[in-house]
Protein backbone atom coordinates (compact mmCIF):
# COMPACT_ATOMS: atom_id res chain seq x y z
CA UNK A 1 0.00 0.00 0.00
CA UNK A 2 1.46 3.29 -0.51
CA UNK A 3 2.63 5.78 2.19
CA UNK A 4 0.09 8.35 3.00
CA UNK A 5 1.11 12.21 3.65
CA UNK A 6 1.47 12.01 7.26
CA UNK A 7 -1.57 13.54 9.08
CA UNK A 8 -2.33 16.34 11.37
CA UNK A 9 -2.49 15.30 14.83
CA UNK A 10 -6.50 15.95 15.99
CA UNK A 11 -8.01 15.77 19.88
CA UNK A 12 -10.01 13.07 20.29
CA UNK A 13 -13.89 14.50 19.81
CA UNK A 14 -15.32 14.29 23.35
CA UNK A 15 -17.75 16.13 25.95
CA UNK A 16 -17.32 18.22 28.84
CA UNK A 17 -19.09 18.91 32.21
CA UNK A 18 -19.67 22.48 33.81
CA UNK A 19 -20.16 22.12 37.16
CA UNK A 20 -23.32 24.60 37.93
CA UNK A 21 -26.12 22.95 39.66
CA UNK A 22 -28.66 25.57 38.96
CA UNK A 23 -31.66 24.21 37.42
CA UNK A 24 -32.98 26.14 33.46
CA UNK A 25 -36.60 26.66 32.68
CA UNK A 26 -36.33 26.03 28.85
CA UNK A 27 -39.61 24.46 27.93
CA UNK A 28 -41.65 27.30 27.30
CA UNK A 29 -40.34 28.37 23.89
CA UNK A 30 -41.47 24.80 22.61
CA UNK A 31 -45.36 25.36 24.05
CA UNK A 32 -46.02 28.71 23.13
CA UNK A 33 -44.79 28.65 19.20
CA UNK A 34 -47.06 24.95 19.33
CA UNK A 35 -50.19 27.40 20.05
CA UNK A 36 -49.30 28.86 16.01
CA UNK A 37 -48.55 25.62 14.63
CA UNK A 38 -51.33 23.86 16.44
CA UNK A 39 -53.70 26.50 14.80
CA UNK A 40 -52.92 26.03 11.64
CA UNK A 41 -54.94 22.91 11.30
CA UNK A 42 -57.80 25.92 10.53
CA UNK A 43 -60.47 24.00 11.52
CA UNK A 44 -62.98 26.63 12.39
CA UNK A 45 -63.80 29.41 14.92
CA UNK A 46 -66.40 27.07 16.86
CA UNK A 47 -63.62 25.00 18.23
CA UNK A 48 -61.52 27.42 19.87
CA UNK A 49 -64.40 29.69 21.06
CA UNK A 50 -63.80 30.15 24.92
CA UNK A 51 -60.14 29.80 24.84
CA UNK A 52 -59.42 33.05 24.46
CA UNK A 53 -60.38 33.40 28.23
CA UNK A 54 -57.76 31.26 29.40
CA UNK A 55 -55.08 33.83 27.74
CA UNK A 56 -53.82 36.16 30.82
CA UNK A 57 -52.96 39.86 29.38
CA UNK A 58 -50.85 41.92 29.84
CA UNK A 59 -49.77 45.84 28.25
CA UNK A 60 -46.04 44.91 26.75
CA UNK A 61 -46.20 48.21 24.77
CA UNK A 62 -47.83 50.85 27.07
CA UNK A 63 -46.45 54.23 26.84
CA UNK A 64 -43.39 53.16 24.38
CA UNK A 65 -41.70 56.01 22.84
CA UNK A 66 -38.81 56.31 19.94
CA UNK A 67 -39.62 52.55 19.08
CA UNK A 68 -37.99 50.72 15.50
CA UNK A 69 -39.99 51.20 12.24
CA UNK A 70 -42.34 48.15 11.45
CA UNK A 71 -40.78 45.89 8.75
CA UNK A 72 -42.61 42.91 6.45
CA UNK A 73 -43.86 40.26 7.88
CA UNK A 74 -44.87 39.57 12.18
CA UNK A 75 -42.50 39.79 14.94
CA UNK A 76 -43.57 38.01 18.10
CA UNK A 77 -41.67 37.95 21.23
CA UNK A 78 -41.76 34.44 23.25
CA UNK A 79 -40.44 34.60 26.96
CA UNK A 80 -40.06 31.64 29.68
CA UNK A 81 -40.31 32.55 32.83
CA UNK A 82 -38.92 30.88 35.97
CA UNK A 83 -42.16 28.98 37.16
CA UNK A 84 -40.24 26.82 39.92
CA UNK A 85 -42.92 28.21 42.71
CA UNK A 86 -45.57 26.89 40.42
CA UNK A 87 -45.00 23.63 40.44
CA UNK A 88 -46.01 20.67 43.17
CA UNK A 89 -43.16 19.28 46.29
CA UNK A 90 -43.70 15.89 44.30
CA UNK A 91 -42.63 17.02 40.32
CA UNK A 92 -39.99 19.19 42.13
CA UNK A 93 -38.44 15.73 43.50
CA UNK A 94 -39.55 13.53 40.16
CA UNK A 95 -37.80 16.08 37.51
CA UNK A 96 -35.10 17.63 39.90
CA UNK A 97 -36.51 20.98 39.83
CA UNK A 98 -35.19 22.32 42.81
CA UNK A 99 -34.18 25.80 43.92
CA UNK A 100 -35.32 28.86 44.46
CA UNK A 101 -37.16 30.72 41.48
CA UNK A 102 -35.71 34.02 39.81
CA UNK A 103 -38.28 35.97 38.65
CA UNK A 104 -36.90 36.47 35.74
CA UNK A 105 -36.57 35.11 32.03
CA UNK A 106 -34.97 31.78 31.26
CA UNK A 107 -35.50 31.68 27.73
CA UNK A 108 -36.18 34.54 25.09
CA UNK A 109 -36.51 34.08 20.70
CA UNK A 110 -37.67 36.23 18.69
CA UNK A 111 -39.72 34.66 16.05
CA UNK A 112 -40.33 36.30 12.51
CA UNK A 113 -43.20 34.81 10.70
CA UNK A 114 -42.53 35.85 7.42
CA UNK A 115 -45.60 38.01 5.20
CA UNK A 116 -45.97 35.50 2.92
CA UNK A 117 -46.86 33.19 5.75
CA UNK A 118 -44.60 30.03 4.47
CA UNK A 119 -41.61 30.70 6.85
CA UNK A 120 -40.91 31.07 10.52
CA UNK A 121 -36.92 32.38 11.52
CA UNK A 122 -36.88 31.28 15.37
CA UNK A 123 -33.78 33.15 16.83
CA UNK A 124 -32.52 32.32 20.49
CA UNK A 125 -31.01 35.03 22.72
CA UNK A 126 -28.61 33.57 25.26
CA UNK A 127 -29.55 34.46 28.26
CA UNK A 128 -26.55 35.58 29.65
CA UNK A 129 -26.24 37.94 26.79
CA UNK A 130 -24.79 41.80 27.78
CA UNK A 131 -27.65 44.31 27.66
CA UNK A 132 -28.35 48.36 28.51
CA UNK A 133 -31.87 48.73 29.94
CA UNK A 134 -33.37 51.82 29.16
CA UNK A 135 -34.52 54.08 32.24
CA UNK A 136 -37.54 53.01 33.64
CA UNK A 137 -39.47 52.27 37.13
CA UNK A 138 -38.23 49.08 38.81
CA UNK A 139 -41.84 47.37 39.04
CA UNK A 140 -40.83 46.14 42.66
CA UNK A 141 -39.77 48.73 44.25
CA UNK A 142 -41.30 51.28 42.47
CA UNK A 143 -37.68 53.00 42.17
CA UNK A 144 -36.64 54.93 39.04
CA UNK A 145 -33.08 53.46 37.23
CA UNK A 146 -31.33 55.27 34.98
CA UNK A 147 -30.26 53.30 31.70
CA UNK A 148 -27.27 50.38 33.03
CA UNK A 149 -25.70 46.97 31.96
CA UNK A 150 -27.88 43.98 33.47
CA UNK A 151 -27.82 40.41 31.62
CA UNK A 152 -30.78 40.51 29.17
CA UNK A 153 -32.56 37.65 31.21
CA UNK A 154 -32.80 40.10 34.37
CA UNK A 155 -35.05 42.66 32.29
CA UNK A 156 -38.20 41.11 33.38
CA UNK A 157 -37.45 41.35 37.55
CA UNK A 158 -36.86 44.67 37.20
CA UNK A 159 -39.72 45.98 34.40
CA UNK A 160 -41.44 42.73 33.49
CA UNK A 161 -42.67 42.55 30.16
CA UNK A 162 -43.22 46.07 29.22
CA UNK A 163 -39.11 46.58 29.91
CA UNK A 164 -38.06 43.00 28.28
CA UNK A 165 -39.38 44.03 24.99
CA UNK A 166 -38.11 47.81 25.03
CA UNK A 167 -34.26 46.09 25.70
CA UNK A 168 -34.84 43.59 23.02
CA UNK A 169 -36.12 45.86 20.35
CA UNK A 170 -32.65 48.33 21.83
CA UNK A 171 -30.98 45.31 20.93
CA UNK A 172 -32.01 44.04 17.69
CA UNK A 173 -33.86 47.04 16.40
CA UNK A 174 -36.44 44.82 15.84
CA UNK A 175 -39.97 45.93 16.12
CA UNK A 176 -42.05 43.82 18.35
CA UNK A 177 -45.46 42.98 17.30
CA UNK A 178 -46.69 40.56 19.75
CA UNK A 179 -45.67 39.01 22.90
CA UNK A 180 -46.20 35.82 24.10
CA UNK A 181 -45.30 34.15 27.93
CA UNK A 182 -45.64 31.09 29.64
CA UNK A 183 -44.64 28.61 32.21
CA UNK A 184 -43.61 25.06 31.93
CA UNK A 185 -46.01 23.53 33.99
CA UNK A 186 -48.33 22.62 31.21
CA UNK A 187 -45.81 21.66 29.34
CA UNK A 188 -45.85 18.13 30.35
CA UNK A 189 -49.24 17.29 29.86
CA UNK A 190 -49.15 18.92 26.07
CA UNK A 191 -47.03 16.28 25.48
CA UNK A 192 -48.38 13.75 26.76
CA UNK A 193 -51.62 14.64 25.03
CA UNK A 194 -50.08 14.61 21.59
CA UNK A 195 -48.56 10.88 22.45
CA UNK A 196 -45.12 11.85 22.63
CA UNK A 197 -42.63 13.12 20.59
CA UNK A 198 -39.36 11.91 18.74
CA UNK A 199 -36.17 12.24 19.09
CA UNK A 200 -32.77 10.86 17.50
CA UNK A 201 -28.94 10.63 18.73
CA UNK A 202 -26.42 8.87 17.89
CA UNK A 203 -24.75 8.95 20.99
CA UNK A 204 -25.72 8.46 24.85
CA UNK A 205 -27.13 11.54 26.38
CA UNK A 206 -26.99 11.76 30.24
CA UNK A 207 -27.21 14.58 32.92
CA UNK A 208 -27.26 13.78 36.30
CA UNK A 209 -28.47 17.42 37.12
CA UNK A 210 -31.62 16.77 35.45
CA UNK A 211 -31.72 13.19 35.40
CA UNK A 212 -31.70 12.80 31.64
CA UNK A 213 -31.01 8.91 30.70
CA UNK A 214 -31.42 8.55 26.67
CA UNK A 215 -29.20 5.49 24.82
CA UNK A 216 -28.56 6.00 21.43
CA UNK A 217 -30.93 6.00 18.95
CA UNK A 218 -34.57 6.82 18.57
CA UNK A 219 -36.70 7.71 21.14
CA UNK A 220 -40.56 8.62 21.73
CA UNK A 221 -40.45 11.37 24.77
CA UNK A 222 -43.34 11.60 27.06
CA UNK A 223 -43.69 14.62 28.97
CA UNK A 224 -41.30 13.91 31.91
CA UNK A 225 -38.58 13.28 29.49
CA UNK A 226 -39.34 15.98 27.34
CA UNK A 227 -38.58 18.00 30.17
CA UNK A 228 -35.68 16.53 31.19
CA UNK A 229 -34.11 17.19 27.11
CA UNK A 230 -34.91 20.66 26.68
CA UNK A 231 -33.83 21.79 30.55
CA UNK A 232 -30.58 19.86 29.79
CA UNK A 233 -26.94 21.81 29.71
CA UNK A 234 -24.47 19.37 31.08
CA UNK A 235 -24.40 16.77 28.66
CA UNK A 236 -21.50 18.23 26.23
CA UNK A 237 -19.50 20.82 26.44
CA UNK A 238 -21.67 23.40 24.90
CA UNK A 239 -24.12 24.09 27.98
CA UNK A 240 -26.18 26.82 27.66
CA UNK A 241 -25.58 26.83 23.74
CA UNK A 242 -26.12 23.30 23.41
CA UNK A 243 -29.21 23.33 25.66
CA UNK A 244 -30.75 26.14 22.97
CA UNK A 245 -30.10 23.61 19.75
CA UNK A 246 -31.91 20.92 21.71
CA UNK A 247 -34.40 23.10 22.38
CA UNK A 248 -34.84 24.00 18.38
CA UNK A 249 -34.43 20.44 17.50
CA UNK A 250 -37.29 19.35 20.01
CA UNK A 251 -39.40 22.27 18.61
CA UNK A 252 -38.76 21.08 15.26
CA UNK A 253 -40.03 17.34 16.33
CA UNK A 254 -42.85 18.69 17.88
CA UNK A 255 -43.72 20.35 14.47
CA UNK A 256 -43.55 17.45 13.18
CA UNK A 257 -45.67 15.57 15.35
CA UNK A 258 -48.08 17.73 15.42
CA UNK A 259 -48.00 18.55 11.80
CA UNK A 260 -48.24 14.53 11.33
CA UNK A 261 -50.68 13.05 13.76
CA UNK A 262 -53.70 14.27 13.05
CA UNK A 263 -53.95 16.93 15.71
CA UNK A 264 -54.99 19.41 13.23
CA UNK A 265 -57.83 17.88 12.03
CA UNK A 266 -58.93 16.48 14.75
CA UNK A 267 -61.36 18.85 16.34
CA UNK A 268 -62.02 17.05 19.74
CA UNK A 269 -57.84 16.67 20.09
CA UNK A 270 -57.56 20.04 18.72
CA UNK A 271 -58.81 21.57 21.52
CA UNK A 272 -58.14 19.55 24.34
CA UNK A 273 -54.38 20.27 23.11
CA UNK A 274 -54.99 23.73 22.53
CA UNK A 275 -56.53 24.40 25.96
CA UNK A 276 -54.03 22.85 27.50
CA UNK A 277 -51.25 25.38 25.80
CA UNK A 278 -53.40 28.44 26.41
CA UNK A 279 -53.73 27.45 29.94
CA UNK A 280 -50.53 28.60 31.05
CA UNK A 281 -49.72 31.48 28.63
CA UNK A 282 -49.73 35.37 28.57
CA UNK A 283 -50.16 37.62 25.61
CA UNK A 284 -50.47 41.20 24.78
CA UNK A 285 -53.95 42.52 24.61
CA UNK A 286 -53.55 42.49 20.62
CA UNK A 287 -53.07 38.82 20.41
CA UNK A 288 -56.34 37.13 20.80
CA UNK A 289 -58.16 33.85 19.35
CA UNK A 290 -58.75 35.95 16.47
CA UNK A 291 -55.57 36.85 15.13
CA UNK A 292 -54.02 32.77 16.23
CA UNK A 293 -56.49 31.41 13.77
CA UNK A 294 -56.19 34.27 11.07
CA UNK A 295 -52.31 33.36 11.40
CA UNK A 296 -52.88 29.95 11.64
CA UNK A 297 -55.31 29.61 8.42
CA UNK A 298 -52.38 31.43 6.25
CA UNK A 299 -49.82 28.58 7.81
CA UNK A 300 -51.68 25.51 6.86
CA UNK A 301 -49.08 24.46 4.92
CA UNK A 302 -46.54 24.39 7.48
CA UNK A 303 -43.75 21.69 7.81
CA UNK A 304 -40.57 21.48 9.55
CA UNK A 305 -38.61 22.59 6.58
CA UNK A 306 -41.08 25.91 6.37
CA UNK A 307 -39.14 26.41 10.10
CA UNK A 308 -35.33 27.91 10.10
CA UNK A 309 -33.44 28.61 13.98
CA UNK A 310 -30.45 30.19 14.89
CA UNK A 311 -29.15 31.70 17.59
CA UNK A 312 -27.45 35.09 18.42
CA UNK A 313 -23.78 35.08 17.03
CA UNK A 314 -21.50 36.08 20.07
CA UNK A 315 -17.82 37.34 19.74
CA UNK A 316 -16.71 35.34 23.44
CA UNK A 317 -17.44 37.09 26.99
CA UNK A 318 -16.74 39.83 28.63
CA UNK A 319 -14.94 40.23 31.56
CA UNK A 320 -16.93 39.60 34.81
CA UNK A 321 -18.67 43.31 35.64
CA UNK A 322 -19.67 43.92 39.27
CA UNK A 323 -22.93 43.13 40.31
CA UNK A 324 -23.59 41.18 37.04
CA UNK A 325 -20.53 38.68 36.79
CA UNK A 326 -19.45 37.20 33.40
CA UNK A 327 -22.06 38.06 30.21
CA UNK A 328 -22.22 36.96 26.43
CA UNK A 329 -20.85 39.27 24.06
CA UNK A 330 -22.57 39.57 20.63
CA UNK A 331 -20.72 39.56 17.51
CA UNK A 332 -21.47 42.89 16.29
CA UNK A 333 -21.71 42.77 12.78
CA UNK A 334 -22.74 39.38 12.46
CA UNK A 335 -25.53 40.20 14.64
CA UNK A 336 -26.41 43.48 12.79
CA UNK A 337 -26.64 41.30 9.91
CA UNK A 338 -28.64 38.67 11.81
CA UNK A 339 -31.54 40.91 12.50
CA UNK A 340 -31.51 43.26 9.47
CA UNK A 341 -32.68 39.80 7.74
CA UNK A 342 -35.53 39.73 9.98
CA UNK A 343 -36.37 43.52 9.25
CA UNK A 344 -36.17 42.68 5.40
CA UNK A 345 -38.13 39.58 5.66
CA UNK A 346 -35.06 37.48 3.65
CA UNK A 347 -34.28 33.67 4.81
CA UNK A 348 -31.55 32.89 7.69
CA UNK A 349 -30.75 29.08 6.40
CA UNK A 350 -29.85 27.80 2.98
CA UNK A 351 -33.24 25.96 1.60
CA UNK A 352 -30.85 23.04 0.12
CA UNK A 353 -32.91 19.88 1.25
CA UNK A 354 -31.13 16.59 2.94
CA UNK A 355 -30.48 13.82 0.93
CA UNK A 356 -33.50 11.54 1.39
CA UNK A 357 -32.57 8.34 3.98
CA UNK A 358 -29.32 10.20 5.28
CA UNK A 359 -28.29 8.54 8.07
CA UNK A 360 -27.62 10.00 11.50
CA UNK A 361 -23.51 10.33 12.51
CA UNK A 362 -21.99 11.43 15.55
CA UNK A 363 -19.28 13.38 13.31
CA UNK A 364 -19.91 15.73 10.27
CA UNK A 365 -18.36 14.37 7.38
CA UNK A 366 -16.54 17.30 6.38
CA UNK A 367 -14.53 16.85 9.36
CA UNK A 368 -13.65 13.01 8.46
CA UNK A 369 -10.42 13.35 6.28
CA UNK A 370 -9.96 10.06 3.51
CA UNK A 371 -7.52 8.19 1.47
CA UNK A 372 -9.67 5.64 -0.59
CA UNK A 373 -7.22 2.23 -2.15
CA UNK A 374 -8.63 -0.14 -4.74
CA UNK A 375 -8.35 -3.43 -2.68
CA UNK A 376 -9.39 -5.51 -6.10
CA UNK A 377 -8.59 -5.78 -9.79
CA UNK A 378 -11.93 -3.79 -11.01
CA UNK A 379 -10.33 -0.54 -12.82
CA UNK A 380 -11.71 2.59 -11.47
CA UNK A 381 -13.49 1.33 -8.19
CA UNK A 382 -11.10 3.63 -6.35
CA UNK A 383 -12.60 6.41 -8.13
CA UNK A 384 -15.71 5.63 -7.71
CA UNK A 385 -15.37 4.76 -3.91
CA UNK A 386 -13.85 8.15 -3.94
CA UNK A 387 -15.80 10.33 -5.55
CA UNK A 388 -19.11 8.65 -3.66
CA UNK A 389 -18.05 9.20 -0.16
CA UNK A 390 -17.17 12.86 -1.29
CA UNK A 391 -20.64 13.43 -2.36
CA UNK A 392 -22.06 12.77 0.90
CA UNK A 393 -19.49 15.13 2.38
CA UNK A 394 -16.27 13.15 3.52
CA UNK A 395 -13.22 15.05 2.71
CA UNK A 396 -11.46 12.68 0.42
CA UNK A 397 -7.88 13.00 -0.61
CA UNK A 398 -9.03 12.68 -4.71
CA UNK A 399 -6.25 11.07 -5.36
CA UNK A 400 -7.55 7.16 -4.85
CA UNK A 401 -4.36 4.90 -5.34
CA UNK A 402 -4.34 1.10 -5.31
CA UNK A 403 -3.52 -1.57 -2.73
CA UNK A 404 -0.86 -4.13 -2.86
CA UNK A 405 -3.64 -6.60 -2.10
CA UNK A 406 -6.09 -6.57 -5.30
CA UNK A 407 -8.62 -10.18 -3.77
CA UNK A 408 -9.83 -7.69 -0.72
CA UNK A 409 -13.63 -8.91 -0.62
CA UNK A 410 -15.00 -7.06 2.19
CA UNK A 411 -14.25 -3.22 2.02
CA UNK A 412 -12.35 -2.40 5.43
CA UNK A 413 -11.75 0.85 7.34
CA UNK A 414 -8.50 1.38 9.19
CA UNK A 415 -8.42 4.42 12.18
CA UNK A 416 -6.23 5.05 14.78
CA UNK A 417 -8.53 3.95 17.68
CA UNK A 418 -8.13 8.27 18.65
CA UNK A 419 -10.80 9.09 16.02
CA UNK A 420 -13.59 5.62 17.01
CA UNK A 421 -16.27 8.34 16.17
CA UNK A 422 -15.22 9.50 13.38
CA UNK A 423 -14.42 5.87 11.99
CA UNK A 424 -18.11 4.64 13.15
CA UNK A 425 -19.42 7.51 10.94
CA UNK A 426 -17.16 6.42 8.14
CA UNK A 427 -18.73 2.70 8.85
CA UNK A 428 -22.21 3.98 8.40
CA UNK A 429 -21.60 5.28 4.70
CA UNK A 430 -19.60 2.10 4.18
CA UNK A 431 -22.59 -0.76 5.31
CA UNK A 432 -21.05 -4.21 6.21
CA UNK A 433 -17.29 -2.67 6.11
CA UNK A 434 -15.03 -3.83 8.87
CA UNK A 435 -13.28 -1.36 11.09
CA UNK A 436 -9.53 -2.25 11.69
CA UNK A 437 -7.58 -0.22 14.78
CA UNK A 438 -4.32 1.07 13.57
CA UNK A 439 -2.20 2.31 16.73
CA UNK A 440 -0.77 5.55 15.64
CA UNK A 441 -2.28 6.01 12.20
CA UNK A 442 -3.25 9.71 12.59
CA UNK A 443 -6.58 11.60 11.91
CA UNK A 444 -6.54 9.25 8.30
CA UNK A 445 -8.45 7.21 7.83
CA UNK A 446 -7.94 4.68 4.79
CA UNK A 447 -10.51 2.68 2.57
CA UNK A 448 -9.23 -0.55 1.47
CA UNK A 449 -12.22 -1.09 -1.29
CA UNK A 450 -13.40 -4.55 -1.86
CA UNK A 451 -15.80 -6.00 -4.23
CA UNK A 452 -18.33 -6.43 -1.64
CA UNK A 453 -18.79 -2.82 -2.33
CA UNK A 454 -21.86 -1.35 -4.09
CA UNK A 455 -22.54 2.29 -3.18
CA UNK A 456 -22.12 4.95 -0.42
CA UNK A 457 -25.33 5.11 2.03
CA UNK A 458 -25.44 8.81 2.17
CA UNK A 459 -25.08 10.63 5.38
CA UNK A 460 -25.67 13.81 7.83
CA UNK A 461 -24.39 14.97 11.25
CA UNK A 462 -26.44 14.91 13.89
CA UNK A 463 -25.82 17.90 15.27
CA UNK A 464 -25.80 20.23 11.89
CA UNK A 465 -24.93 23.34 14.02
CA UNK A 466 -21.72 21.72 15.16
CA UNK A 467 -21.23 24.22 18.17
CA UNK A 468 -21.62 27.26 15.84
CA UNK A 469 -24.80 29.61 15.73
CA UNK A 470 -25.47 28.44 12.04
CA UNK A 471 -29.00 28.54 10.73
CA UNK A 472 -30.76 25.71 9.91
CA UNK A 473 -34.07 23.97 8.86
CA UNK A 474 -36.10 22.07 10.73
CA UNK A 475 -36.16 19.59 8.77
CA UNK A 476 -32.70 18.95 9.05
CA UNK A 477 -32.73 18.30 12.36
CA UNK A 478 -35.66 16.11 13.30
CA UNK A 479 -35.45 12.42 12.63
CA UNK A 480 -34.68 11.13 9.17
Amino acid sequence: MPTSPPPQPRPRQGRGRRQDERPRWSTRLVTTISVLVLCAGGIGHAVVTGLDTRIERVDPFKDMKNRPAGGHGTNILLVGTDGRDRITSEEKRKYRLGGAPCHCTDTIMVVHISADRKRASIVSLPRDSYAEVPEHTDRSTGEHHDAHPVKINAAYAEGGPQLTVRTVEHMTKVKIDHYLELDFTSFMKTVDVLGGVEICTVRPLEDHYTGLDLPAGTHRLNGGQALQYVRSRHVDGASDFGRMQRQQRFLAALIARAAGSGVLLNPAKFREVTSTLLSSVRADKGFGTEEMLALGQAMRGFTPASSEFTSVPVAGINPPARGIGSTVKWDEAKAEKLFRALRDDKPLASRSPEKAGAALVDVPPRQIAVQVYNGTSVPGLGRRVDDALRSTGFRTTRTPGDAELDDVRRTIVMYDPRWDRSAKALQTALPGCELRAVDGQGGLLKVLAGTDFKKVRPVRADDPYQGRPAAVTGDQVICP
